[in-house]
């Protein structure tokens, strides 16, 4: 057991905290040992419904439906078809959709065709620049152009396995620049182990960021190309502030911002579910763009949906927009070919999006579930403490969200705080402490953490196994005990 200590300054209190990690670790462990995980059931099961280095099981429907599928001669266009139907059913007939192998590459393909400059014409090309507001996980969506401030050049250079050519500064497209704009109530404090600066989003005022964003638009108008954020609706990500339809208010400022300006304002909505979440038509974006299998169920697959002007050109350059006999749909040879998917994924993902279509509550209903046991095993940690914790149900990202910014508000330290350096690095405790215990674990870093069903929680017909969501549940409290203990917060 750790013994109570004060620090003076965070710094010390992160120092101290990756001298004793071997201790906490075996004083979790040792916690741990009273719910009894059984060796097989290790790396089994997780806090995510999918993260990259481990994809939950499909449904049995979503299954049945792909080897049926296989088993059948049957045109890529067929599927192609029956996706659009399925789109414009729920969104109308303004709205299409393009499939993609992955999220990142409907995220490549999305801006390299409606953000960067052409790639062909006499002459030198001219740059552009596109507006990200600077907020979490900015390395996928604001990834795509070189920083701009020039402070921020270095931003990326810790995170993915290399910074160099083939690694995240390698994705950066040609003559296209990022511009960063901190959000106003945003703080962007440093902490961590691996100190680097952590965006805390809870208290973001979206007025006041539009005006600054709007102002930073202007400065930039005539490089100006696009607009990117997430599309995340979760207090913790910054979109607590909602309509009367629940929609993010900045978001829609965003939106018009870019129709102001003419150009295409992209949302990366990639912990997102269609229909159930955040709405397109709502909140005015051009294009939503969906990683398949984080929380929708399907195999892993990414799609963008959108209005049609843009993404009939996101069709052409995949190279599947109707160049063949007169069709409307069909698949050739083009720029971006190589993010096409697969006959598989076409048919999981149709029915994935099938079933959400006509049976939300296979969303909803174990996030309700989820959101139940959470509250209820965090009445384990102190009440002070409890009472600092912002705890919320996101049907967009199929996911419970636990915020704990506001323990850094009174006199004193706070809570720790990992940055996503520590995640790269190995450093963030709370993530590597759950996978002592054979539990991976999901995003647990900027005082957030975002919890979700699907990796060995659901059963193969997608209903929660609340025996096994408890337990996993249960082990995250005790090692955020534990960590809070060594950190003298506890």
């Amino acid at each position: 057991m750790a013994k109570k200590t004060t620090y003076r300054f965070k710094h010390e209190m992160y120092t101290d905290l990756q001298k004793k990690i071997p201790q906490i670790y075996a004083d979790f462990k040792k916690k741990a040992s009273a719910l009894n995980i059984a060796d097989e059931e290790k790396f089994t099961m997780g806090l995510t419904g999918a993260i990259s280095e481990c994809h939950g099981p499909l449904r049995e429907d979503i299954e049945e439906e792909m080897v049926k599928m296989g088993r059948k001669v049957i045109a890529c266009t067929a599927f192609a078809h029956e996706l659009r139907g399925i789109i414009k059913s729920y969104y109308g007939d303004d709205y299409d959709c393009c499939p993609a192998n992955t999220c990142e590459a409907a995220l490549w393909v999305t801006f390299d065709t409606l953000v960067t400059p052409p790639f062909s014409g006499r002459g030198e090309n001219y740059r552009c620049r596109y507006i990200a507001p600077y907020e979490r996980h900015l390395h996928h969506h604001g990834g795509y152009g070189r920083p701009f401030p020039p402070k921020y050049k270095d931003i990326f250079a810790d995170r993915g396995c290399t910074s160099g050519e083939l690694g995240f500064i390698g994705k950066r497209q040609y003559d296209t620049d990022a511009v960063y704009i901190p959000l106003e109530g945003a703080r962007y404090d440093v902490h961590g182990i691996r100190h680097a600066v952590c965006p805390l989003l809870l208290n973001v005022d979206p007025a006041k960021s539009m005006k600054i964003i709007e102002e930073h638009a202007l400065r930039h108008a005539e490089f100006l190309t696009g607009i990117a954020s997430l599309g995340y609706t979760s207090p913790g990500y910054g979109y607590g502030v909602k309509d009367q339809n629940g929609t993010p208010k900045i978001q829609m400022g965003l939106a018009k911002l870019a129709k102001n300006f003419n150009i295409p304002y992209i949302i990366d909505n990639a912990w997102g579910v269609p229909f159930v979440g955040n709405d397109i038509r709502k909140n005015g974006a051009d294009i939503m763009v969906y990683s398949m299998d984080k929380a929708c169920g399907s195999p892993t697959s990414g799609l963008v949906i959108g209005k049609e002007e843009p993404i009939t050109q996101i069709r052409r350059s995949m190279g599947t927009h109707g160049v063949r006999s007169g069709s409307t749909a069909s698949y050739g040879k083009a720029a971006y070919v190589t993010m096409d998917t697969g006959k598989e994924a076409l048919s999981g993902m149709i029915a994935a999006l099938r079933a959400i279509l006509n049976k939300p509550q296979l969303i909803t209903k174990p996030v309700d579930e989820l959101y139940k046991i959470t509250v209820e095993e965090l009445k384990a940690l102190p009440l002070s403490f409890r009472n600092k914790l912002v705890i919320s149900k996101d049907y967009n990202s199929a996911a419970v969200e636990i915020n704990y910014e506001k323990t850094w508000d009174g006199k004193g330290l706070g809570y720790p705080i990992f940055s996503i350096e520590d995640m790269y690095s190995g450093s963030n405790i709370l993530q590597e402490g759950m996978k002592q215990v054979g539990v991976f674990p999901t995003i647990m870093y900027d005082a957030n953490i975002f919890l979700s069903p699907g990796l060995g929680t659901l059963d193969s017909k997608g209903q929660l196994i609340e025996s096994r969501t408890r337990k996993i549940i249960r082990a995250m409290v005790m090692l955020i005990e534990t960590v809070g203990e060594y950190a003298g917060i506890f």
